[in-house]
């Protein structure tokens, strides 16, 4: 798998994106959107399945993450900008619609490019995160689910988070993650590579200006409207930061909205079960 991606600086919306490239060049356009506090890296078991059945995939770093350009200020990061990035890799790619599969913010980015952009999207696939408006709707409503996201408000912070989370190699965020998947989801060797994708410059402001962008403009630039294209929902159960409740009301904002739950995943789904995500991913792809 990595001896055949091609890795591309891509010019976009004003900025450069580190972008993994990979499968054939007419193969129909598919694009994976990664989370925090990940990168392309962190889609490596689904690469192969999808070049490997035709695909044309696009693996960004996105704005702020490992190798992509950093712009400065908070406002660089709303989720109007983010989408925007997207598009441009779509275009760049001479295309003029793509499959969108997200994860965890990924996944915000591809709701919102399928609710205010829809003429760029073939079918959206969001993983572990409801539609942003039905998140924001329900997370002053559900005390637990405040609860879950409460660290999205230590995020807000300036200067504090980056020293505590930077803090003995990221011992803080190499926690989050193994904490919250099952056991031995992550091997050293991946946390080595999230490390030094953390450790580049600015990175780890960057990345949680995402977060730090929803009093910065965000907020303000989700949309209510219905998804009219296909929605092909994924969810792992065990999911320790987001309820199920909320997948479950993202599908009443959609034309066509169907949600599989994986009962045995936490948030990490891509990486415990990429069988049953792979096979997921390509029927939802070809129809299912």
């Amino acid at each position: 798998m990595m001896k055949n991606i091609d890795f591309r600086f891509i010019k976009t919306n004003g900025i450069h994106l580190h972008t993994a490239v990979v499968g054939p060049e007419n193969g129909p356009l598919v694009i994976l959107l990664h989370g925090f506090p990940e990168f392309w890296y962190g889609w490596k078991k689904q690469i192969s399945t999808l070049a490997n059945s035709g695909y044309r995939v696009i693996i960004p770093d996105q704005r702020g993450y490992n190798l992509s350009d950093k712009p400065k200020g908070i406002k660089q990061y709303t989720i109007d900008k983010l989408r925007d990035d997207v598009i441009g890799l779509i275009e760049c790619f001479g295309r003029k619609k793509a499959t969108i599969i997200g994860h965890d913010w990924g996944a915000l980015v591809a709701w919102h490019l399928a609710s205010t952009r829809a003429s760029y999207v073939d079918k959206v696939i969001p993983i572990n995160v409801p539609h942003p408006a039905v998140f924001m709707g329900n997370i002053v409503k559900h005390p637990t689910q405040m609860f879950r996201s409460s660290y999205i408000l230590f995020f807000q912070t300036p200067v504090i988070p980056e020293k505590l989370l930077s803090e003995n190699d990221y011992k803080a965020i190499k926690n989050m993650m193994l904490i919250s998947a099952y056991p031995r989801t992550f091997s050293q060797q991946d946390l080595q590579q999230y490390e030094a994708s953390w450790s580049k410059p600015n990175a780890l402001m960057s990345m949680l200006n995402w977060y730090r962008a929803l009093r910065a403009g965000t907020m303000g630039q989700i949309s209510n409207e219905r998804v009219t294209v296909p929605v092909r929902m994924i969810w792992g159960r065990k999911d320790q930061f987001l309820s199920f409740m909320l997948a479950k009301e993202s599908m009443k904002m959609c034309d066509d909205g169907r949600l599989t739950m994986v009962q045995e995943a936490t948030h990490w789904i891509h990486h415990e079960q990429p069988e049953i995500l792979n096979k997921l991913i390509l029927n939802a792809i070809h129809g299912g």
